[in-house]
């Protein structure tokens, strides 16, 4: 018998089928193909993607100078394993990144498969270098979704559910949040509060932070408190690292989210959108911490992949050529107009946020309280989306909105979308 049901319902009722709900899908379509700021799914529809695989493709989707080097490296080595062979692109890839963190002193790179898997080896080589094992992170932090990953991460929900016990030694601390009344010196005062009554400093290896949250709800980190975070970690003697998972690779107007604090951490975990949608991770940092794991400590059967890697120096190449980072600073400037003029208008935006293009808007039920509305927020999503607009949440209360739009999105399309958003916001409301 004929199956006259589109290819989209028909897919989405395997895949339910198929696939255990733990498996988050944030919109119900089935994408079949993508090129630049846009995608079109099995059925034809078309939409404008401010998601970008959770910011994965800040260079955009199936950049052609990405494709060329994939395929050629297709053609040669798909899979050695560092642990076993070198092979050029890794090696190559760690002395770039090397020179873009370290433009001082002398650095080293390793890679993996996921951010996840970056974080815990960042954590391994601070612990490993310090001899210690406390680790500091924050309040609304995400750190991925492995055992430790989950620990780190600073929301119960969804992420911790009934999955513990979780690692030990790991203390939370709040992040710096004017809007929610956490402000620098709240954090920096919880820290020392920690140290007086659970941790001592010298037994701390690692403070960790995202210099801006990503799914915490993008707040950025104040440059005083960065650079008191730096110091600290120097009296100390604790790893300094930086997640920059998120935030990297031109997304808040510079390569890395902490040139914007002047300060440098000890190590960087970078991923997503570092090979333009291939999976590869890796941590950069300070050769003598990055020296601390014997050999054997790290690695991993997939980790630096060859096509990865290829990848990866194609968009650093991007990067010099194509004037990413002027683009993206343009990009910024006009969609955090066009946000402000919106929440203008709408009363149900409680505040604007932009660090580059690395923008949200959080979603209250009344500018005066400020109580979360997540409901309003998905209301907003699931109307963006029949406007042919892709976007996803994000915040502790998933009250906020967020915006990863590639670098490459046209001018055009960004209009597009703007009016796509207002259109949203106006339903919503409705």
């Amino acid at each position: 018998m004929l199956d006259n049901r589109d290819n989209t319902t028909r897919l989405l009722e395997e895949r339910q089928r198929h696939i255990p709900r733990g498996v988050l899908t944030a919109h119900p379509l089935v994408l079949e193909r993508a090129q630049g700021a846009e995608v079109w799914d099995v059925d034809g529809r078309r939409y404008i993607d401010f998601v970008g695989g959770i910011g994965v493709m800040n260079v955009g989707h199936n950049h052609p100078r990405v494709v060329e080097a994939v395929t050629k490296q297709l053609g040669l080595i798909t899979h050695a394993a560092f642990q076993v062979a070198a092979y050029p692109p890794y090696i190559e890839l760690a002395r770039r990144l090397n020179a873009l963190v370290g433009d001082e002193g002398e650095y080293k790179s390793a890679f993996f498969t996921s951010g996840a898997e970056a974080v815990e080896n960042a954590v391994k080589i601070a612990r490993g270098f310090t001899n210690r094992q406390g680790v500091i992170a924050f309040s609304g932090a995400f750190h991925g979704r492995t055992l430790l990953g989950t620990t780190l991460t600073g929301m119960s929900a969804p992420y911790k559910q009934n999955f513990g016990p979780f690692a030990s030694e790991v203390y939370h601390v709040p992040f710096p949040n004017p809007y929610r009344g956490v402000e620098v010196a709240d954090s920096l005062a919880a820290i020392e509060n920690l140290f007086a009554t659970e941790v001592a400093p010298e037994r701390v290896a690692a403070i960790l932070l995202e210099p801006v949250q990503g799914d915490g709800g993008f707040l950025p980190a104040p440059a005083p408190f960065m650079q008191a975070l730096r110091a600290i970690c120097d009296k100390h003697g604790i790893v300094l690292i930086c997640d920059e998972i998120q935030s990297g690779f031109g997304r808040t107007g510079t390569m890395f989210a902490f040139q914007h604090s002047g300060i440098k951490p000890d190590l960087v975990t970078v991923a997503k959108s570092l090979a333009g949608g291939l999976p590869i991770s890796g941590v950069i940092g300070k050769a003598a911490m990055m020296e601390a794991p014997t050999p054997g400590g790290l690695g991993g059967t997939y980790g630096g992949n060859g096509l990865g890697c290829a990848a990866a120096l194609a968009v650093l190449d991007i990067f010099e050529k194509d004037g990413l980072l002027e683009a993206g600073e343009r990009l910024s400037k006009r969609l955090q107009a066009a946000l402000e003029e919106l929440a203008g208008k709408h009363a149900a935006i409680g505040e604007v946020r932009c660090t580059g293009f690395m923008c949200a808007i959080e979603i209250v039920a009344d500018r005066g309280s400020k109580k979360p509305d997540a409901d309003m927020a998905q209301r907003i999503i699931d109307a963006a989306r029949e406007a042919g607009l892709l976007i996803i949440k994000c915040g502790v209360h998933r009250n906020v909105i967020r915006f990863l739009a590639p670098l490459v999105t046209s001018d055009a399309l960004l209009e597009e979308a703007i009016g796509m958003l207002g259109q949203a916001l106006a339903s919503a409301k409705a």
